[in-house]
């Protein structure tokens, strides 16, 4: 009696992963430089949050004895012009970067999905106002109306964090505009209107939802944009004042002796560069993610 055959499994190619395997790696995750801007912004998020713990020394501790000393292994990352442990500075300025970062895109994305979805959803001389008034917006640079904003008020983080979510929500507000106005003649709203729901069940349960992916995606490109600006504005000094341990307060501070000591604005500089690169990186990550042409490469 001839024997059965039995079907052949094909074995994965070493250095390959299996498809079973495959699977149950998040979508997020298998893009590996999606990874690395997941692991750096998890690695500053519990330096911010443990901050009285990582950091070595006091950020506004000085210490003249120890002014401008070169990187070392008592000053990691040397020390500035007060004494001042530079890491230590760094690591509670990563507080306030991402604190500022996060206020400014949920007030900025709450706002501005509020009046796209006004203006998508009611149309007429609604969205003709609407869109106006953010042209208005969308006119000027949004450093410089920062800055304009930043300059009428009096310099502080806060009103830095003001003047960084008034430039930002028009984004959010013709982003979800946009949305709304392909979502509105879809079958499912046009089934809602019919059987008499009201437009804040139509909006808050239909339109709001399928309207989460492209601002998801935006959010994560933003907070990387409103670290750069509000280091920016503390650069200028609109922002973060001294002794406050900010990043675009420590590279002002030490362009002075960027010649000398070039450490100074070198290392708060690279720490703005790696938080914002992380953050485009998850951005991109959740674009292929959410968007389906782009899906099935992953």
């Amino acid at each position: 009696m001839a024997e059965l055959a039995h079907p052949t499994v094909p074995m994965p190619v070493s250095g390959q992963t299996s498809p079973r395997r495959r699977r149950r790696i998040p979508l997020f995750l298998r893009n590996p430089l999606t990874l690395a801007g997941v692991i750096i912004v998890v690695v500053f998020v519990i330096a911010a949050v443990a901050a009285p713990i990582v950091a070595p020394y006091e950020p506004n501790k000085q210490n003249l004895a120890l002014r401008l000393k070169p990187p070392s292994a008592q000053h990691l990352l040397g020390t500035d012009q007060l004494g001042r442990d530079v890491l230590s500075r760094i690591v509670w300025g990563a507080r306030i970067s991402l604190t500022v970062g996060l206020v400014v895109v949920i007030s900025a994305s709450i706002f501005g999905t509020i009046v796209g979805m006004i203006a998508g959803y009611w149309g007429g001389w609604t969205d003709d106002g609407l869109m106006r008034l953010t042209d208005v917006f969308f006119a000027f640079p949004s450093l410089i109306l920062a800055m304009a904003i930043a300059g009428a008020l009096d310099p502080s983080i806060s009103n830095a964090m003001i003047a960084i979510a008034v430039v930002t929500w028009p984004v959010y507000a013709r982003l979800v505009r946009a949305q709304v106005l392909q979502l509105r003649r879809r079958e499912f709203v046009e089934a809602a209107e019919s059987i008499g729901a009201s437009s804040f069940r139509i909006i808050s349960r239909h339109l709001l939802p399928n309207s989460l992916s492209p601002l998801l995606v935006q959010i994560s490109f933003d907070m990387g944009g409103a670290i750069l600006i509000a280091a920016g504005l503390s650069f200028i000094g609109f922002g973060a004042q001294p002794p406050l341990a900010e990043w675009g307060v420590m590279i002002s501070d030490g362009r002075k002796y960027v010649t000398t000591h070039p450490w100074l604005p070198l290392f708060p500089g690279l720490a703005i560069l790696v938080v914002v690169a992380a953050f485009n990186l998850i951005g991109d990550g959740l674009r292929d993610i959410l968007d389906p042409r782009l899906r099935g490469n992953l």
